[in-house]
């Protein structure tokens, strides 16, 4: 079965800094585009970033401002999401999925960031 398991989330202060990982199994990791994508209290998910299956075309959403860095290792299974200079409007639950910013086929459970002072 498809697995997609997120970890690293907290709570941090405002500037504060996360790292995000996201361990896959139950398939050919290094064969899919992989996303982030987070939902915050009472709105509907948001696309964070993309990756391409070989790790060397990344895709952001204009929000993000160059605060935020996907990566991938295909040797590990993981995808990653650096962030950095993290605001209160960051606060939500993350999510990686299997696929593009359009389309996806499977998803994580998330893991909740969770940034106040």
């Amino acid at each position: 079965d498809v697995q997609l398991v997120e970890s690293g989330g907290g709570p941090v202060q405002p500037g504060g800094s996360l790292r995000l990982s996201c361990a896959a199994s139950g398939f050919t990791f290094g064969n899919y585009d992989m996303s982030w994508v987070r939902q915050a209290p009472g709105e509907g998910p948001e696309w964070v970033s993309t990756i391409n299956n070989s790790g060397d075309v990344r895709s952001y959403a204009a929000y993000l401002e160059g605060r935020f860095t996907i990566s991938r290792d295909n040797a590990k299974n993981t995808l990653y999401l650096q962030m950095n200079s993290l605001k209160p409007e960051d606060t939500a639950v993350y999510y990686c999925r299997r696929g593009d910013r359009y389309a996806y086929d499977a998803r994580g459970q998330g893991t909740q960031v969770t940034v106040s002072s």
